[in-house]
């Protein structure tokens, strides 16, 4: 998780550890969308390796559900409505990647 919390701090461009405790709660969710998305059980990250786009799309949702705390889109596209769909249709570009495909 500390890797994580490195990573999606750099993405947001964060230099103080106040919301440390805040964006590590935005992670753990980021990582039960992706295991969901991807069909994986729950955990699955806990005892797997990521693969960079999952890493990726992870790093993308926790950043834009810090951004968007409030409600709104936030972030550095805050101004463009269709920003937060656009972060979406990201993440889900990222982390079909590593989708179990199952029928």
């Amino acid at each position: 998780m500390s890797t994580l919390l490195e990573k999606v701090k750099a993405n947001l461009i964060l230099n103080h550890e106040e919301d440390n405790t805040l964006i590590e709660g935005y992670i753990a969710a980021a990582i039960s969308y992706a295991e969901s998305f991807q069909q994986l059980t729950d955990g699955y990250y806990n005892e797997h390796s990521m693969s960079p786009a999952t890493e990726q799309g992870i790093i993308m949702l926790a950043t834009h559900f810090y951004e968007s705390r409030d409600g709104s889109t936030g972030g550095f596209f805050g101004d463009n409505v269709r920003a937060a769909e656009q972060v979406w249709n990201t993440v889900h570009l990222l982390l079909r990647m590593g989708k179990e495909w199952k029928v």
